[in-house]
């Protein structure tokens, strides 16, 4: 297994297969796949018009690739936070604010509205348009053909997007995540192509616990972290939130909710969803596979891991 080092993202050309849990930086999963995608993705850009970057509206900042910032720098870019009806409306104001900061295009989506998706088609146009404007010596555009690629962490409603634009089962949905690994071009319509691309990843997530969110969200696959840890970490972050969702779908008492340690809410989920072995002993196996399935359902309320950045 080669190990990768966070500091050599301009060798990325050369990375290879890897799969890494590294207790000391966090949790990492590079498989090889991820380093053609990025190779492949630069040798694409120049023609296209523009950039869809989709990113977990739960996770506005670890959701993202700062691998691929220099990539994407000189290159017309809107950045989709999809799964806003899954994130906290509070924070959602808060990272709106931050965006806007940031001068790059967005919007937080939910990618199953309609309404939603003609919006980021008319902002995407207007961008388009507005760079041809600028680029024609005598600022008269002629070309209405567009040409699209989506990027994007797995699992954050690439392929779910794509369909909608099309209007069709143009690409293959999958929970799993990796399962996209070469590029497509999809055609739309007469005016509109697509080239879809798997998943990537970061060369390194830096700090564990955006790793046990990315695992939770499933951007990561369970068999490279476990099921535990990002489980016992759902259970605390919405035990200190104690939203009604949580409270109802695992019947705590709300008054003694925050008194209770992490093993004595698993035992309690455990007895409750009848997940007990022989001899009464809990299947704490199942209790983590419930509650990230649960989380990933959306049945234990909205969150947002992570606040904006204070530092610009």
């Amino acid at each position: 297994m080669k190990k990768i080092k966070a500091s050599n993202q301009k060798e990325i050309d050369d990375i290879e297969l890897t799969q890494d849990f590294d207790k000391s930086t966090g949790i990492n999963w590079y498989p090889g796949h991820m380093a053609r995608a990025i190779r492949e993705i630069k040798e694409k850009l120049s023609g296209v018009d523009i950039v869809f970057e989709i990113r977990d509206a739960r996770a506005p900042l670890a959701s993202g690739n700062a691998s691929l910032e220099n990539l994407l720098r000189q290159k017309s870019r809107l950045i989709l936070l999809n799964k806003v009806n899954l994130a906290y409306n509070n924070s959602i104001s808060k990272w709106e604010k931050w965006f806007e900061a940031q001068g790059v295009p967005f919007l937080f989506i939910d990618c199953f509205d309609k309404g939603a998706m003609k919006k980021v088609m008319i902002k995407a146009r207007a961008i388009v348009a507005q760079k041809r404007k600028e680029s024609s010596p005598d600022g008269q555009v002629t070309k209405t053909k567009m040409r699209l690629m989506i990027i994007g962490l797995p699992n954050t409603g690439k392929s779910t997007i794509i369909n909608q634009l099309a209007g069709r089962n143009a690409t293959k949905i999958a929970d799993k995540p990796g399962q996209t690994q070469v590029q497509q071009l999809i055609v739309i319509d007469k005016d509109l192509d697509l080239i879809d691309t798997p998943g990537v990843m970061p060369i390194s997530v830096a700090k564990e616990e955006h790793g046990l969110w990315l695992s939770a969200l499933n951007a990561i696959p369970d068999d490279v972290v476990g099921e535990e840890r990002p489980a016992c970490y759902l259970l605390n972050y919405f035990q200190n939130l104690a939203n009604k969702e949580f409270i109802e779908k695992y019947n705590f008492e709300p008054s003694e909710l925050k008194s209770l340690s992490t093993d004595e809410m698993l035992l309690k989920i455990a007895t409750r969803r009848g997940c007990i072995k022989q001899q009464g002993k809990p299947d704490l196996e199942r209790v983590y596979k419930l509650i990230l399935n649960d989380f990933r359902q959306g049945e234990l309320g909205k969150c947002c891991f992570g606040e904006p950045p204070t530092d610009g």
